[in-house]
């Protein structure tokens, strides 16, 4: 499945590709935690996207994250184009911070723009476009204080989770609640332990999907549906940090074809476009007991690590290599300039 040739799709020659990205090593060393720093990227994942860029015959320079981006650019430094995987460390805008100062230099970049990665990283914001879109999703609530527990008037179960976090944070076997205690408690220590809201949804018992996306707008596609599958060894029921932090054995990704992942693919292509997302990611979704696909939360910025990221796992089992999804992304990024 060759998405394009070994020549990059841009006039002139001698591309010059910065990338930009939050290495997790550097953070543990300055004495962050494992799971604090879960989201930023394993030195693997920038070898392996420098090593496919210049495979496609770009020219590569890495920047890593925002302060030493700042630093080249008043330096004089500057390139053709930005490939962007920097996830930023604070508040709701953290996925915006390189797309913002990379604006305001004019200079072009793969992947969503500030106001996109602002809105998707909020969970509940997300949820209120997308339902205004007519795109089925759970009923939820968002609660920002322990005074709002109470006010929550959604059916049990429940699922509970940080409005703004990825790659399972905050996500354990308790985050499916059966009772108002039960809510008080998971409210509660989430709001304690990562400082933000709390997004509360109707718990879904159907089967679990994620939606890999290349392209944007009406150009973009999805290479393949998987399915999520939790094994005896997984934390029960949820599709958790512990799980995906450490999948072999806990998870078994299965590419799904059916009338129900045709469904999900509907569902994810018109969120994607409907959101005005750009490039490549991922939409992930789960069914009612009706065997309805409904959006659970959308990522523009997804992981890209090789054998570990869903993304690259979704399209390695539907026989495109990492190198053509990077020259996906690569052709829908230039296509836009």
């Amino acid at each position: 499945m060759e998405i394009i040739g070994s020549c990059p799709p841009f006039l002139g020659m001698n591309v010059k590709i910065g990338i930009t990205y939050d290495l997790r090593d550097d953070y543990i060393a300055e004495g962050y935690t494992e799971e604090e720093t879960a989201e930023f990227d394993h030195p693997l994942t920038i070898d392996a996207i420098e090593e496919a860029l210049r495979d496609l015959g770009y020219e590569t320079n890495r920047i890593g994250h925002i302060r030493a981006l700042t630093r080249r650019l008043v330096a004089g430094d500057r390139w053709d184009l930005v490939f962007n995987i920097a996830e930023g460390l604070r508040g709701f805008g953290r996925e915006a911070q390189v797309p913002a100062l990379l604006d305001a230099w004019e200079i072009p970049y793969t992947f969503s723009d500030p106001l996109l990665l602002s809105l998707t990283l909020h969970k509940g914001l997300t949820k209120r476009v997308i339902r205004d879109l007519g795109i089925p999703t759970p009923d939820f609530a968002v609660v920002e204080t322990p005074e709002q527990i109470e006010a929550v008037a959604l059916p049990f179960p429940l699922f509970a989770k940080p409005v703004a976090e990825g790659t399972g944070k905050g996500v354990t076997a308790a985050s499916k609640i059966a009772d108002p205690a039960g809510l008080d408690r998971v409210c509660r220590e989430l709001l304690a332990v990562f400082r933000q809201p709390v997004l509360v949804e109707t718990f879904l018992p159907g089967r679990e999907f994620t939606v890999g996306i290349i392209g944007t707008g009406k150009e973009a596609f999805a290479p393949a549906v998987m399915e999520v599958h939790l094994t005896e060894k997984a934390e029960k029921e949820v599709y958790s940090y512990a799980n995906k932090e450490d999948w072999h054995g806990r998870i078994e990704y299965r590419l799904a074809a059916d009338a129900m992942a045709r469904a999900a693919v509907e569902t994810a292509l018109a969120a994607w476009r409907g959101l005005g997302c750009r490039d490549g990611g991922r939409v992930d979704l789960r069914a009612d007991a009706e065997g309805i696909p409904h959006f659970m939360e959308i990522n523009p910025l997804a992981g890209l690590r090789p054998g570990h990221s869903d993304l690259p796992i979704l399209c390695e089992l539907a026989g495109m290599s990492y190198r053509e999804l990077i020259a996906g992304i690569m052709r829908s990024a230039l296509k836009r300039l």
